[in-house]
């Protein structure tokens, strides 16, 4: 047997491709908005890129498979919605308040000129983006599908997962025969 394939998106330098809203959120005090903006659009395009070669992964895994298709499908937007939420929603938020905090109170609590408050604001976030990575991975909510995920993505108990139900409707998680109760409706 040769040795698995290396995950493109997860185990070499591309995966840092997802942490460029992080940056241009770190910057958003020195740049204008649109490259702010196309910072969103680099880390989008990175969960997107993601996301369809986990569903090339689940076709070729799934070969002989009569729901194929469905495996497939749910491997698409499984990986799409945890990646959504994992290395741009959260981290993105994140450091954009923390910014726009720190950016507000060097105006409040000092007298330094707004250029120097602004790259103060600009190295702050920056300095928190590897800071967050490894919380946010191990709190973003995690999918429930194990057979897809390969482990990638942190399991959180089944309880916990009640609380993505708004994202993730509770037939996907029948897809793979998640143990536990079916969740409570809201």
């Amino acid at each position: 047997m040769g040795a698995a394939e290396p995950d493109l998106y997860r185990d070499t330098w591309v995966r840092y491709l997802g942490y460029a809203n992080e940056v241009g959120e770190s910057f958003r005090p020195l740049v204008p908005v649109p490259v702010v903006w196309a910072s969103y659009g680099v880390a989008t395009a990175y969960v997107t890129a993601d996301a369809i070669d986990k569903g090339r992964r689940a076709a070729t895994a799934h070969a002989q498979d009569p729901a194929q298709a469905t495996r497939v499908g749910v491997a698409v937007v499984d990986t799409f919605i945890w990646q959504s939420l994992a290395s741009v929603a959260i981290p993105g938020i994140t450091i954009n308040r923390l910014c726009a905090a720190s950016l507000a109170l060097l105006g409040t609590l000092t007298r330094w000129p707004l250029p120097l408050r602004r790259w103060a604001t600009t190295a702050l976030g920056l300095a928190t983006i590897p800071v967050i990575i490894t919380p946010i991975d191990r709190t973003a909510p995690a999918p429930p599908s194990e057979p897809v995920n390969q482990g990638h993505h942190p399991p959180l108990p089944f309880s916990c997962r009640r609380t993505v139900d708004f994202l993730m409707d509770s037939s996907l998680r029948k897809l793979y025969g998640a143990p536990g109760e079916p969740p409570a409706p809201h």
